[in-house]
């Protein structure tokens, strides 16, 4: 009987300990401002926040590439430039026009190696070095990818970029939008790691919840 009652309370601990090191609502995670609709209502969408230019977000690159490759098949993700203000335009409209080119893929990283390893583009480098920067990376013609850049898609992402993010509430940046509903991020939740750590705990919460039913 001794035996048993100390292995409960032992366990009683451990559970108590395991409830506390759980993110909480309002720390490490929280709600959006106003909820985000997603692209594939029936799976979990997660959705990074970024700017080329931030180097949280390029020290978050690595980590954050090997979690998508193991994220369950219920679960996808998509990125999103930040756009907070106007400063974050010329990078932002990069990866639209990077990504109307069919180069997103190709160029995604080496453009975050080029402005934090190599430094051969300013964080602040205004449309015109980045259109040049894009043409000799991608070895692609001028015009087309000036018209690129120009184009109505682009400017239309550009402006859907802008609203999600007023609706995210965001402050910073990397931040994780999940099933358009919540937010985390590295200085919410205390680290690169920890903000994955937080997303995988928002993804099994909702995943559970789509399970009783409840929305």
């Amino acid at each position: 009987m001794k035996n048993m009652l100390l292995s409960l309370m032992l366990w009683a601990g451990f559970t108590a300990t395991s409830a506390l090191a759980d993110p909480q609502m309002g720390e490490q995670f929280d709600q959006v401002a106003q909820q985000i609709t997603t692209d594939q209502p029936a799976k979990i969408e997660v959705m990074e926040l970024f700017w080329y230019g931030c180097p949280h977000c390029y020290h978050m690159e690595q980590p954050l590439q090997a979690w998508v490759k193991k994220l369950p098949a219920d679960v996808y993700f998509k990125r999103i430039p930040a756009l907070p203000n106007a400063n974050w335009a010329p990078l932002a409209k990069t990866y639209f026009a990077m990504q109307e080119l069919g180069v997103l893929e190709k160029l995604h990283s080496q453009l975050f190696d080029a402005i934090h390893k190599s430094k051969a583009l300013s964080p602040q480098a205004d449309e015109a070095a980045a259109i040049d920067w894009v043409i000799k990376q991608g070895g692609l013609d001028k015009i087309k990818v000036e018209k690129a850049f120009k184009s109505f898609a682009v400017n239309m992402q550009m402006n859907k970029a802008m609203q999600t993010f007023r609706a995210s509430g965001a402050t910073g940046v990397p931040a994780l939008i999940i099933d358009g509903k919540f937010i985390t991020g590295s200085s919410m939740a205390g680290g690169n790691e920890a903000a994955l750590q937080t997303a995988d705990f928002i993804i099994q919460n909702v995943r559970k919840d789509r399970a009783a039913g409840k929305k």
